[in-house]
């Protein structure tokens, strides 16, 4: 019998494809909306549309073993006393314990740090598996204020606000399997109970509060530590510019193919704009506002996978990028040595999402302490330096093919744009061409 479909005339709808239709029969068979980890999985605008123009005659390449190309970054001189100094331009992204192993967590920290960055809390608190392991640690301070005391404000090394999130921007989800008793105490949650994140904060109301809010935590911290606001890409130009006006010393900005730990698919395929979208509103309010590249900094997230999309989020007016799905396939997510266990959870290696159930065979997203025993966090974390090392080795690579002796030189000039959709998003020109859509 012939499995050719085509043959038998046989034509599968544009509209109602084959994960549609899994998707209304699960629907009206469980009545209840998916949950599921990682970020959009649709085809969007990125950064592969985008392409350098290497330096020839016009522009001088630089050499590779004689020229050097910089690559650190300091973040938040603009208020704080103790801004932080970047060995690489590319940090972690805020994952929480709870949602993440203690393993997970501390592998982290161990890679970030030997590759010379940062790395972030996420939701939950601070665990001291990641700040004994964290050379430079962000502590992000959440509407649920899970975990939260002042102490842990003082150990970190930088406050991070988190307004939105580009994979879901109305608050995730802890599912009750993931919530043990350690992950309970940290956040005062009664024990296996289905925990979701508030969607704002619950003492303010808009920026003036904000603004309010930033001089608090400066006043705990003695000024010493700086301060993000991190955004969902939703209205990148006006969020950015009231960040900045409350009092941010770094803005970052993620995009939505930002990851999760959990949340509502229609919330991850259905809310917020892609990365490519969202650079060229924030730089243009930092702009305007006189302090792009010299008082505040703009960290860009959301699908970040090589050294190019490194390069390419950079010219475009970034300063630094964070990662997160990245990095924990650098630690073993996904990994196909799992395959025939991926398989028993009715998914495979590559496709496996389902972070939310805690039974992530890796040992990463889960709770479980034989699950997690699995990860070694000396190995995971070696595992992501060599990443971070090689997406940096990446981007100083395209830096100096564009003559720059320091990847924050890359700009919007040295890239050309494939389509004409991401040409206007990026606001560079279609390649073979002096066309930016809709700019005169």
């Amino acid at each position: 019998m012939t499995t050719d479909l085509a043959a038998l005339g046989l034509r599968e709808s544009a509209t109602f494809d084959r994960a549609t239709i899994a998707d209304i029969q699960r629907a009206a068979d469980t009545g209840i909306y998916d949950i599921r980890g990682w970020g959009a999985k649709r085809a969007l605008p990125h950064f592969d549309d985008l392409l350098f123009l290497g330096a020839s005659m016009s522009r001088y390449p630089l050499e590779g073993y004689r020229e050097k190309c910089a690559t650190d970054v300091t973040l938040g001189a603009r208020n704080a006393l103790e801004p932080i100094h970047l060995d690489i331009p590319v940090t972690i992204a805020g994952m929480s314990f709870g949602a993440l192993s203690a393993n997970a967590k501390e592998a982290l920290g161990r890679g970030a740090s030997e590759a010379g960055t940062s790395t972030t809390t996420g939701d939950g608190g601070m665990t001291p598996e990641e700040r004994g392991q964290s050379k430079t640690l962000v502590y992000q301070y959440l509407p649920s204020r899970y975990g939260m005391n002042p102490d842990d404000l003082r150990k970190a090394d930088a406050i991070e606000i988190v307004l939105g999130q580009g994979a879901k921007p109305g608050g995730g989800m802890l599912l009750g399997q993931k919530i043990t008793e350690r992950v309970a105490g940290m956040r005062t949650l009664p024990i296996g109970i289905d925990q979701r994140s508030a969607s704002r904060h619950p003492d303010w109301t808009g920026p003036d509060d904000l603004t309010i809010k930033i001089a608090e935590i400066r006043e705990i911290t003695d000024w010493r530590k700086p301060v993000y606001v991190k955004i969902g890409a939703s209205r990148p130009y006006y969020d950015t510019a009231l960040a900045v006006k409350a009092g941010a010393d770094v803005v970052v900005l993620d995009g939505m193919q930002g990851g999760t730990a959990a949340t509502q698919q229609v919330f991850i395929e259905h809310v917020g704009i892609p990365t490519l979208a969202a650079i060229g509103p924030a730089v243009q309010a930092l702009q305007e506002l006189g302090v792009h590249r010299t008082g505040v900094q703009l960290i860009v997230s959301g699908g970040i996978r090589n050294g190019a999309d490194v390069a390419k989020a950079l010219a475009l007016g970034a300063d630094a990028v964070a990662i997160g799905t990245a990095a924990l396939i650098a630690l073993g997510d996904n990994d196909p040595r799992y395959a025939d266990e991926y398989a028993k959870l009715g998914s495979a290696a590559g496709f496996y999402d389902d972070f939310q159930d805690g039974r992530d065979p890796a040992g990463i997203s889960t709770q479980d302490p034989e699950l997690s025993a699995r990860l070694d966090p000396v190995a995971a974390g070696r595992r992501l330096a060599n990443y971070l090392r090689v997406l940096t080795l990446e981007a100083q690579t395209i830096a100096r093919a564009c003559g720059k002796s320091h990847v924050r030189n890359l700009e919007p000039e040295d890239l050309v744009a494939l389509t004409v959709e991401s040409a206007a998003m990026a606001g560079v020109p279609l390649a073979g061409t002096s066309w930016i859509p809709g700019r005169s």
